[in-house]
């Protein structure tokens, strides 16, 4: 097997491993590695050496991930809804238990539902005070105080 077809099956095993690593993540991330490792392919065969493969490939990939991808997130992206648990981050709640981290106890009302909950900064936040959600660990909402 010649000098050029090694190097093209090498650059098309490259792609399929990224488009693999695509259909995994789903991150529009990895697809434009195989996008460069095609091209690059196409070098190999017309008998490019393998240091300018390299650069074409760098150069192809990385092209296509700062300028392509940002426009495929606002078409292919653009329908995905955040869940129940996104759409909390950011939105207020009334402490319906003391909030203690250091006794593991604490409530939070969001939305209508009761949540279990933790200071983000490991602080006590009193029953009835208005917090904000900053995260959500499991089952848990982690909170600070409002307006802080």
């Amino acid at each position: 097997m010649s000098k050029e077809m090694q190097d093209m099956i090498l650059w098309l095993v490259v792609a399929a491993v990224m488009v693999v690593a695509e259909m995994l993540s789903l991150g529009l991330t990895s697809i434009w590695f195989a996008g460069g490792a095609f091209v690059t392919a196409i070098l190999a065969v017309c008998g490019v050496p393998f240091v300018p493969q390299l650069i074409c490939f760098a150069v192809v990939s990385l092209a296509l991930l700062f300028f392509m991808r940002p426009l495929a997130k606002t078409k292919f992206m653009k329908d995905i809804e955040k869940t129940n648990i996104d759409s909390l981050i950011g939105k207020q709640g009334i402490v319906t238990e003391t909030i203690d981290n250091l006794k593991a106890t604490g409530a939070v009302k969001l939305n209508g539902v009761e949540w279990t909950a933790r200071s983000a900064d490991t602080s006590q936040i009193e029953k009835g005070q208005t917090v904000v959600v900053e995260s959500i660990e499991g089952v848990k909402a982690i909170v600070r105080r409002a307006g802080l």
